[in-house]
Formats: C-alpha cells, structure tokens, sequence
C-alpha cells in the first residue's frame, strides 16, 4: 500500500515538472515569442497615434479686435434763428448733396430789413453825389480867388464822411443779407438725412434739432488693440499701406486701410485707439454698427505650419513628436512663431516629417508607434500564419 502511495507522488510531480517545463522553457517554441525579448517578455505594445505632414503655406499674421463703424462726418442741423417752418424740401432717410436746399423758414421780416438797408445806401449814395457835384464847383470858385480855402476844406470833410456813411451803410446791408440767408438752410455735406421731427409751421429756434446728415461713404471703423501690439503695428505702418478687415455680423468682410493711431495709450485699460478708412459704395457697413476687424502685420512666406494639438510644452521646453526610423516616437524641439485658428506657424522642422498629432500622451522617445487603421507588426504576422 505504502509502494503505491509512492508511486502516485511520484508520478504526480513529473507532471507538475513537465507542466513547469513547458510554460516556462518550451514557451519558444510558440507563435509570436522572440529570443531576446519580446512581448512574452513583457514589452509595451505599439502606441496608436495619428500623424500628419507639415505644410508650407503664406500666413497672415493678424490681430483681431471688437470695432464700431463711425462716419468720417455727421452734422446736427439746427436754425440759426427763431422762426417757424415755411416748407420741408427733402424726406426722412433721403441721400442729399451739398448744398441742396432742406428746409425753407419764415424770412419776411430779414427780406424786409434788406429793402430797407438797399434803400438807405441809394439815399446815402445820392447825398455823396451831390456833396462831390458841391466840392468840384466851390474847388473852381477857389482857383477864381471866389471862395476861401477853409470854405473848401469843409465841403472836402464832408464828402469823406458821406462815403464813409455809404461804406457803413454797405457793411449793414451785408449783415441783413446773411441773416435773411439763414431763411433757407442747405446741405453742408452729402450725405444720408436721419429723422426729420419738424413740419411746416412748427416754431424752431436755434436749439432745436431740424435733422441730421450723415456720411456713409467713405467710412471709420474705429476699434482698440492691445498695448503689446503697438510697436508691430506702428512698425506694419512704417513698412506701407496696413490692411484692415471688416466683418459685420451676418454680413461680408470687407477690406480698408488704417489710417489713425491715437498718440497716447490709455494707461487705466492698456489699449491703443485706431482707426481704418473704409469705402462704403455697397453700404455693407453702417454708422454704430459692431464689426470683428483683422489687422494684418505682416506675412510669414512658405511657413511651415502644424496643428496646433500636435504641440507639446512641459519642463523640457516646446516639442513635437515625430515618427522616425523603425516606427518610434522621436522628440522634435520646435518654436511656435505664429498661432491661428487650429494651426501653428512653427521653426524646427525640415517639413518632411510625419507629426503626432493624437496619441502622443503616452510616448515616451524611442517608443513604438504605429498609425490607427494599420496593424502592427506583430498582428501582421499573426494574421499572415492564420492565412497560411
């Protein structure tokens, strides 16, 4: 009994032994295990990542602002007497040109002040002609040995005086003409007129608001940008004419030129006030109207241009990685010169390489990489055998 106990131990382990022997030492001669290591040996799979290819391409290096649309001029139209209104002339939102008649007042008692002021100079003017008709006789009467020459020079004093008085008279009747002029009010400007909240008969005086005109074309699009911003932007506008964009909301961009830099920056906000010159034949902008404007600096040439996800920055500075030889993750050290939307104008790269854009949170340098959608090695092979 004891011999057959024996015997069952025994045979027992020389089972456990050549199962142990198997796992741990015929295990090479399995699919898929390598001498010298392995993923039997425990080695971190490929990573799946997403890679791309640099591109060259023209970036425009831009700064993007909130900007009010301002008319270049807009004038509030008012009387310059108290009067009533004779007759409107023009229609509220109606485009005008300077000098077009608008508004016609009450002007009877200025036209009557101009007839008077017409009469008084022809009735001065007539004295003086009598006065130089009296001076010429009593100068000859003089040269006769007639008349003293104090006689003379009294005559010679008032013919002076009535031209002088003429002159006066003239001067008067130069100031009721103006203010009788103010009867009829034109258009300074062209422009569009706004509301008109008068109508004939209404009693104005020089406080009350008739209309306005506005200019519509050309345009402002006023707008502040950053203190940072100022020395590209005034070195933008050495260089040459500065491009500024327009965009209203639900609209077209459109494309002006700066033509303003304030003088002083505003030292409480740390902005900078500007100002671009818009032509405005389209009327696609319009007075107080809100716009997204992009000023352009200047024009990165042939830059090379990455997403901006395939960034990395951490202690060891600014990178990307790449996938070099043998399908590993290699740490390429870039600098982001420019960055727009989802992209980057970057230094460093040769433009060649593939760049990782998704997946790079678990690489490390020399790791194995390969591209989402195509196998590994290892499952390439795998699949070859099953074909097989």
């Amino acid at each position: 009994m004891k011999q057959k106990n024996i015997v069952l131990v025994v045979g027992i382990a020389a089972i456990v032994g050549a199962a142990a022997w198997y796992l741990n030492a015929g295990g090479d001669d399995k699919p898929g295990a390598a001498k010298g290591g392995g993923r039997g040996n425990g080695e971190q799979p490929p990573a799946t990542v997403n890679a791309v290819a640099p591109s060259r391409q023209d970036v425009p290096v831009t700064l993007q602002a909130n900007g009010t649309v301002t008319p270049i001029n807009s004038v509030d139209l008012r009387p310059q007497t108290t009067s009533t209104i004779r007759k409107v002339h023009i229609k509220e939102g109606q485009f005008v040109k300077s000098g077009e008649l608008m508004f016609s007042l009450d002007d009877r008692n200025e036209q009557a002040n101009v007839s008077k002021a017409q009469a008084q100079i022809a009735r001065d003017r007539a004295m003086l002609a009598d006065l130089e008709r009296q001076y010429k006789r009593n100068q000859e009467l003089v040269e006769q040995k007639f008349l003293a020459q104090s006689a003379i020079d009294t005559l010679r004093s008032q013919v002076e005086a009535q031209r002088a008085l003429v002159a006066s008279n003239q001067a008067a009747l130069q100031g009721e003409r103006v203010t009788a002029s103010y009867g009829t009010i034109r258009a300074p400007m062209s422009g569009r007129v706004g509301a008109i909240p008068v109508y004939p008969g209404s009693l104005v005086q020089p406080t009350t608001s008739l209309t306005t005109i506005t200019q519509l074309d050309p345009v402002n699009v006023a707008f502040t940008l950053p203190e940072s911003a100022l020395s590209d932007l005034l070195s933008a506008q050495r260089a040459g004419q500065v491009t500024v964009e327009a965009q209203p909301s639900g609209g077209n961009a459109v494309v002006g030129k700066l033509n303003f830099i304030d003088n002083t920056v505003d030292a409480q906000a740390g902005t900078i006030k500007a100002k671009a010159l818009f032509d405005n034949r389209e009327t696609s902008l319009w007075p107080g109207q809100y716009v997204t404007t992009r000023v352009t600096l200047r024009t990165l040439k042939d830059a090379t241009v990455i997403p901006q996800a395939a960034i990395i920055i951490n202690t060891r500075g600014t990178f990307v990685y790449v996938i070099g030889e043998g399908q590993t993750a290699k740490e390429m050290p870039v600098q982001r010169v420019y960055a727009f939307g989802d992209s980057a104008a970057v230094t460093g790269l040769a433009g060649s390489e593939k760049v990782i854009t998704e997946g790079k949170q678990n690489l490390r340098p020399g790791g194995k990489v390969r591209l989402a959608g195509k196998p590994d090695a290892d499952t390439a092979l795998a699949r070859k055998a099953a074909i097989q």
